[in-house]
């Protein structure tokens, strides 16, 4: 067993996030381990651009709400307990909802990410879904 050593927390690149964005690394894994856990706090409407993961990517909501979208898909409105899973190569983007701070934990294998253009303001905008509406 080893107690980690945290590193500081670090603003997140303007060229991948609009608004502004932090992590925390939680776990990067030394091979053969490829795991890894970030814990992002995102401002009031600050998002990622839109990006894929080799691998995928899962998020764990833990505070605030979050605004998720796949490519041509609705925009979800996820909430504090909810779990977003991406699948390897979905192109996809996630961020804070308007008003309020929004904290998920990341979870992805590998810094294997391509990312692309920014999430336009009507992108951003535009009609959510909410994950209190489905089951």
């Amino acid at each position: 067993m080893e107690l980690l050593t945290q590193p500081p927390t670090v603003k997140l690149p303007a060229e991948w996030f609009t608004g502004d964005a932090y992590a925390d690394v939680i776990y990067r894994g030394e091979a053969p381990s490829r795991m890894r856990a970030n814990m992002v706090r995102f401002t009031p409407g600050s998002r990622t651009a839109w990006h894929s993961h080799a691998l995928g990517q899962t998020l764990h909501i833990v505070e605030g709400i979050a605004l998720v979208q796949s490519r041509g898909g609705d925009i979800i409105e996820a909430h504090p307990g909810d779990v977003i899973d991406t699948p390897p190569g979905e192109e996809h983007w996630h961020g804070a909802a308007p008003g309020q701070f929004m904290i998920h934990l990341a979870l992805w294998e590998t810094d294997d990410a391509t990312w692309l253009e920014h999430v336009s303001d009507d992108q951003y905008n535009g009609p959510r879904v909410s994950t209190r509406t489905h089951p």
